[in-house]
């Protein structure tokens, strides 16, 4: 069973929105759709993600996103699986 929610994404360093979107192309089974906002003033930008996935898959897609330096991630889930 799945669970579905959003991830948060803010990339506050930019240098990595290549390898941030590398991940999420890994993950695109997963992913039922992505929206992305450059603050170009700010030099950041943010992306909410809808997933639809096993605990193991989305903790795996977070994980990866959390690991790369300048780039945090915080996850809202469906408390039980849908």
């Amino acid at each position: 069973m799945n669970r579905i929610g959003v991830l948060a994404i803010v990339v506050e360093d930019l240098s990595h929105a290549p390898a941030l979107n590398e991940i999420l192309h890994d993950y695109r089974d997963i992913i039922i759709g992505r929206m992305g906002l450059p603050c170009k003033d700010r030099g950041i930008s943010i992306l909410s993600v809808l997933v639809d996935g096993s605990n193991d898959q989305i903790g795996g897609l977070t994980g990866k996103i959390g690991s790369l330096k300048g780039v945090t991630v915080k996850s809202a889930l469906t408390k039980t699986p849908v």
